[in-house]
């Protein structure tokens, strides 16, 4: 069985993190959905919220899992003796940045693969600190997020 981990912190997850995980479940038998701390960034949602969010937005794929780590992604994909990364990519600035990333999980794990896919046309220029900063302002999110997750960023705004 060919299992791939998408990882990202997803706060929130964007209909553009949707559209990397239900094309990579077309690609592998199983994806997991791994939401990780970032802890140079102040995130909006808690790691449970996030966690719970992805889980209701993913609830109809058959294929896919959710879950949570705290620490080195090599480290957990050790643990579990995985070896496939999905990353998502935008434009040059992701390449660039992932590119580094997958340079260093090949160093601290040399049967890691990251495997990229490019984002939907209509979909690349989504990023989770574009929505927060479009909710902030009161804009529209339609297209962004599912409504599930606008509600959410509403109630934590209490806009």
């Amino acid at each position: 069985m060919r299992t791939a981990v998408f990882t990202g912190s997803f706060d929130p997850i964007t209909l553009g993190h949707c559209d990397i995980i239900e094309r990579g479940s077309k690609i592998f038998d199983k994806i997991i959905v791994l939401v990780m701390v970032n802890p140079d960034k102040k995130g909006l949602f808690e790691l449970e919220e996030r966690v719970a969010l992805i889980k209701k937005t993913v609830c109809n794929l058959e294929n896919v899992e959710v879950d949570s780590y705290w620490g080195l992604l090599v480290d957990y994909m050790k643990e579990r003796n995985y070896n496939i990364i999905i990353k998502g990519l935008r434009n040059t600035i992701d390449f660039n940045y992932e590119y580094d990333m997958e340079s260093a999980n090949k160093k601290l794990y040399s049967d890691v693969e990251t495997v990229f896919l490019m984002s939907d046309r209509n979909k690349g220029y989504i990023s989770s600190s574009m929505v927060k900063q479009i909710a902030k302002f009161g804009g529209e999110l339609k297209g962004c997020v599912s409504e599930e997750v606008e509600c959410a960023i509403l109630e934590k705004m209490k806009l």
